[in-house]
């Protein structure tokens, strides 16, 4: 019931998780009045599982939220704890930045960009339901009966929507972290027609530092040279604290398959699906039983704070089987748990019932980001919120949403995977999802999207000016090196041949020498007499750019050839019904999803090859018709 009118916004965001901070902030930025709307001021960008930031392809979507002008890798980059590289054994296209955070200072810290802010507008308060007229959001109803108009509404409610905490036999009403869940919500949503589902989730146990024995276990230490996520962070130096490394054993497997029956994933209390990418203990040592070990990562959540982060351990175990459990792990001989590990239950959508640009198709104005569409992790969400915000804001100013494709940001594979093919389970972003990675690295991330970000308005001048900078130096040494010749004199073979390298018949570019696996831009230093100071990712954009030059120029070419499909574009509310020879199931499919491509409609299950031949044919006769 509407008690009084409180105002009109351009954009309301329900949730100020790392989706709608991002979402709130990129509104607000390209200048719609927006309101952030959170259930807890001490919640703002929350971390109630593991408080890092990046890893395995996760990082890669930092770095674009950060190209296009969001704020999470700023953020990060001003109160992690420990930074590492991933995956250096490997290629370019998979290396991936992590950081551990301080999880009270990252949460502060983007509280009070948000305060700070121009044009956004935060407030403590509940939604509990949306105000729709003939198919258009038009404001939001508080549970204080405060009701807020709105052109554009953005969903980031996370995991909080109907959410059950379950441990063992207990289980209740109840929010990550201790925190309240929002229960009205989810009824507004179903009378408007969104389909809603349940997942599952869930986070380890933290413990007492002083109750961890860290000499049994193995050091993990951060990275000496930090590297940032954001493109504007230069030269960070700063102490970072070590985290840990420790296994599970026979008596811990054994303490969980005795209890198992008293397990709510193994004995039907949890009924909705969790993540598989990150399984719990209990899962793990049952679907793995020859597995004699687990890693599992002692991690500190902040500076000045004695909770440790057991990660590998999730569990919804009873607690006393948890302190068993806990408790035959080496280190952890005399633990002291702080906050038992738990799993969560929470209400989201099927995605397939948004756009690519997260607005939802039968409602004009609601967009949907993060958990709330079926992903999993701080990053996926971010990255959502961010386009979601973007687009709600371009709506407001009657403008073309943007859309990432799949070849441009791991954000575009991201959001192209849930609204195209749905999910039946958290959805969590993996390189081997994106079929252009090579193209879509985590270095060159500003040099893909900072032009997208400056032509909408979210790049600001500094950031536009470090981007050019940058841009403009990796250009010009790229050209220099090709004019640079090294002539096959004694000197220069007998330094080839020290490092292994096979000597010159004749004179060749340094360029081209550069190519050879067993050199490198720094490596032939000495050859090199004109070279001036560049800065240590230049050189290595340098370096990937040279060496991986043909492999490049393929999967471009491979680009080329993926478009030609994704810009053969399907009219809206195209009639499937009549096109002869498509199978029932394609049929219902692409009349549900209502894709917009033809590049698109070849992404949906249930769309075989030769539907997609059907298709075309019925749609070269459809602009023909149309044509005459």
């Amino acid at each position: 019931m509407i008690k009084y009118e409180s105002g009109n916004y351009d954009v309301i965001v329900i949730g100020a998780g790392h989706a709608g901070c991002e979402a709130a902030l990129a509104a607000a930025r390209l200048g719609a009045k927006t309101l952030l709307c959170t259930m807890n001021l001490d919640s703002i960008a929350m971390m109630p599982c593991n408080p890092n930031v990046g890893g395995t392809a996760k990082g890669h979507l930092v770095r674009e939220i950060d190209a296009l002008g969001g704020e999470m890798g700023i953020n990060i980059d001003n109160t992690f704890i420990q930074s590492k590289m991933l995956n250096l054994s490997k290629g370019p296209a998979v290396h991936s930045l992590r950081a551990q955070a301080d999880k009270n200072r990252y949460s502060e810290r983007m509280k009070n960009v948000i305060e700070n802010q121009e044009n956004l507008f935060l407030k403590q308060i509940e939604v509990v339901s949306i105000d729709f007229n003939e198919g258009c959001v038009r404001g939001v109803l508080t549970k204080n009966g405060a009701y807020f108009g709105a052109k554009a509404v953005v969903l980031a409610t996370g995991t909080y929507l109907k959410s059950r905490i379950i441990i063992g036999e207990v289980n209740y009403s109840g929010g990550p972290s201790g925190l309240a869940p929002a229960n009205e919500l989810s009824e507004s949503l179903i009378e408007a027609g969104i389909f809603l589902t349940r997942f599952k989730t869930g986070t380890p146990a933290r413990v007492n530092k002083r109750s961890v024995d860290f000499s049994k276990m193995i050091l993990q230490p951060g990275d000496d040279k930090i590297v940032p996520f954001s493109f504007t962070s230069r030269n960070i130096d700063r102490d970072q604290i070590n985290c840990y490394l420790t296994y599970t054993n026979d008596e811990t497997h054994n303490i969980i398959k005795d209890n198992i029956e008293r397990s709510p994933l193994y004995n039907g209390t949890i009924k909705s699906v969790g993540p598989r990418y990150c399984p719990s203990i209990e899962d793990k040592v049952m679907r793995f039983p020859d597995k004699e070990k687990h890693q599992i990562f002692i991690e500190p959540e902040g500076e000045n704070s004695n909770e440790l982060y057991v990660g590998g351990l999730s569990s919804s175990l009873p607690e006393e089987i948890q302190i068993k459990m806990m408790k035959s792990i080496s280190g952890l001989e005399n633990v002291e748990i702080l906050k038992t590990a738990y799993a969560i239950e929470y209400d989201c959508i099927d995605p397939t019932q948004l756009n690519l640009s997260l607005e939802f198709k039968n409602i004009k104005g609601l967009f949907g980001a993060g958990q709330l569409n079926g992903s999993s992790g701080y990053e996926e969400a971010a990255a959502q919120g961010l386009i979601a915000g973007i687009n709600a804001a371009l709506l407001v100013k009657n403008l073309e949403p943007l859309i990432l494709k799949r070849y441009d940001a791991y954000i575009g594979v991201l959001i192209d995977d849930l609204v195209t093919k749905g999910t039946n389970e958290p959805y969590r972003m993996m390189t081997s999802r994106a079929e252009y990675r090579l193209l879509l690295r985590q270095d060159n991330a500003d040099l893909r999207l900072t032009e997208i970000g400056r032509n909408i308005g979210l790049v600001s001048d500094d950031r536009y000016e470090i981007f050019q900078k940058r841009k403009d130096a990796i250009n010009a040494e790229a050209e220099r090196l090709k004019n640079v010749q090294i002539t096959n004199k004694k000197e220069v073979n007998d330094f080839l041949i020290n490092l292994g390298s096979s000597e010159l018949k004749k004179p060749i570019s340094l360029y081209e020498l550069i190519k050879r696996p067993e050199l490198s831009y720094n490596i032939v230093k000495s050859l090199d007499k004109d070279r001036v100071f560049l800065e240590d990712d230049i050189i290595e954009e340098i370096d990937i750019l040279i060496k991986y030059e043909g492999y490049i120029t393929k999967q471009l070419e491979q680009v080329d050839q993926f478009k030609k499909i994704e810009n053969k574009i399907i009219p809206n509310n195209f009639n499937y019904s009549n096109i002869k020879g498509l199978r029932v199931e394609a049929i219902q499919k692409l009349t549900k999803m209502q894709p917009h491509s033809i590049g698109q409609a070849s992404r949906i299950s249930g769309v075989s090859p030769a539907d997609m031949s059907v298709l075309l044919v019925a749609l070269e006769q459809y602009f023909r018709n149309l044509n005459k």
